[in-house]
């Protein structure tokens, strides 16, 4: 039985990783685009990409807007603690 569990852990995890490696990059990118503020019609062609629904893109166009009006060193500080949370070496 222990045996049998195991096995299924190893596929369910070998499952979650492959599904992990694809979204990773589209989430940062999306993040990214997020964060640094970029033109809003490059916020709307990275959700394009991931087929990103009404309700997402709203969501992402509130957070957009935030940063927008932010400071652009309070900007460059989020991406700076970003990287560095990212790569810690």
């Amino acid at each position: 039985m222990k045996g049998a569990l195991l096995v299924l852990a190893l596929m369910v995890t070998r499952e979650l990783t492959f599904k992990t490696h694809e979204a990773c990059p589209v989430f940062y990118e999306t993040v990214f685009a997020v964060s640094l503020g970029l033109p809003r019609k490059a916020l709307n062609e990275t959700l394009d990409s991931i087929d990103a629904n009404e309700a997402e893109k709203a969501a992402f166009g509130k957070l957009w807007d935030c940063f927008i009006e932010a400071e652009p060193e309070d900007r460059f500080n989020h991406l700076k603690y970003k990287v560095t949370y990212l790569y810690p070496h």
